[in-house]
C-alpha cells in the first residue's frame, strides 16, 4: 500500500473514533505526557490499534493518542512518539504528525526532554527552541514528494515560530516561569552523546540536545503547520559534569517539573491563535 494510502486509512481510523474536530497537535516526550491527563472529554486510543502507528518501546511514552478538549480547544494529543533509533523509517516516525494534518490539525506543539549542551541551562530549565540542528542525514521528506502535504522544497526559515514564540515568552512572564531559549540539536540515539560531539555541538551553535522532534517539525512545516517547540533540560552533557546519564533520571527530573510544564501549556493553548 502506498504512503498516502496508509495515511487515509490511519486518519479516518481516528477520524471514526473521536468526537471533536483538533485544531491544535500536541506531542508530549518522555516523562511529559500527564498534560494529556488534563483533556476534557477525552477519547484515547492506543497506537496499536491505529492501522501504521508504532507503538514507542521507550519508559516515559505512554503510547496512545488522546483527543478532546484542552483550555477549551479541540486538541489531538501524542502521549509518547515513536523514534529513528527504534528501527522505524523516517516516514513511520512522522507517520502520526501526517495523519493530524490530513485531519485537519493546523498547528503543532512538540516537547522533548533534552540534555543541555551550555552550563548556564540546568536540569529542570525549560528551553523554548528558536532554531534546529539535524545530524541525521536521513528525512521525512526524502523520496517522492507528497504534493497534498506540500511542495518539494520547503522553506525553513521560521521553523519554531517567532510569533508562538513571543506568545509563549509572555505566558511564562505572566506566570513568573522563567524560559530559556536555544538551538536544539538532533542526534540519532540511542547512545548518548560522547563528551567530544557534546563539546563540537557547543562550538556549532547549539544549546541542547535530544533523540526526536525534528523530523516531526519538518514535516508539520512541510504541511504548512505553525510549530512550537518546547525543550525540558534533564540532564548536563557528557563531559559537562563528571558522571554517566542514566534514562531515570531523565523521567525523574520530568516528573519535577510536570506541575510548571502543565500550568505553562495549558495557559500557551489558552492563547493560541487559532484562526
Amino acid at each position: 500500500m502506498e504512503l498516502i494510502a496508509q495515511i487515509r486509512e490511519g486518519a479516518s481510523y481516528i477520524e471514526d473514533k473521536i468526537a471533536v474536530k483538533p485544531r491544535l497537535g500536541i506531542v508530549l516526550g518522555s516523562g511529559l505526557g500527564a498534560l494529556a491527563d488534563r483533556v476534557e472529554e477525552p477519547v484515547a486510543i492506543p497506537y496499536r490499534k491505529i492501522p501504521h502507528f508504532h507503538a514507542s518501546t521507550v519508559q516515559g511514552h505512554n503510547g496512545r493518542l488522546v483527543a478532546g478538549v484542552l483550555q477549551g480547544r479541540p486538541v489531538m494529543v501524542l502521549q509518547g512518539r515513536p523514534h529513528y533509533y527504534e528501527g522505524l523509517s523516517m516516514a513511520e516516525v512522522v507517520f502520526p504528525v501526517r495523519c493530524m494534518k490530513m485531519l485537519g490539525v493546523e498547528s503543532l506543539i512538540v516537547t522533548n526532554a533534552a540534555g543541555s549542551l551550555d552550563p548556564s541551562l540546568r536540569p529542570g530549565d525549560l528551553m523554548l527552541i528558536r532554531d534546529h540542528i539535524k545530524m541525521v542525514t536521513d528525512s521525512p521528506l526524502r523520496g517522492v514528494n507528497l504534493d497534498d502535504f506540500g511542495p518539494r522544497f520547503n522553506d525553513m526559515s521560521d521553523p519554531y515560530s517567532r510569533e508562538i514564540r513571543e506568545l509563549a515568552k509572555r505566558c511564562g512572564a505572566r506566570l513568573g516561569i522563567e524560559l530559556k531559549e536555544g538551538v536544539y540539536c538532533y542526534m540519532p540515539g540511542p547512545s548518548y552523546e560522547t563528551a567530544s560531539e557534546v563539546r563540537m555541538l557547543g562550538l556549532l551553535g547549539g544549546h541542547a540536545v535530544g533523540m526526536s522532534t525534528v523530523p516531526e517539525v519538518i514535516t508539520a512545516v512541510h504541511g504548512g503547520m505553525k510549530v512550537l517547540g518546547l525543550s525540558c533540560i534533564t540532564n548536563m552533557g557528557t563531559g559537562i559534569l563528571d558522571q554517566p546519564l542514566h534514562h531515570d533520571e531523565i523521567i525523574r527530573v520530568g516528573e519535577q517539573v510536570r506541575s510548571t510544564f502543565i500550568t505553562l501549556l495549558e495557559s500557551i493553548v489558552d492563547s493560541w491563535p487559532l484562526g
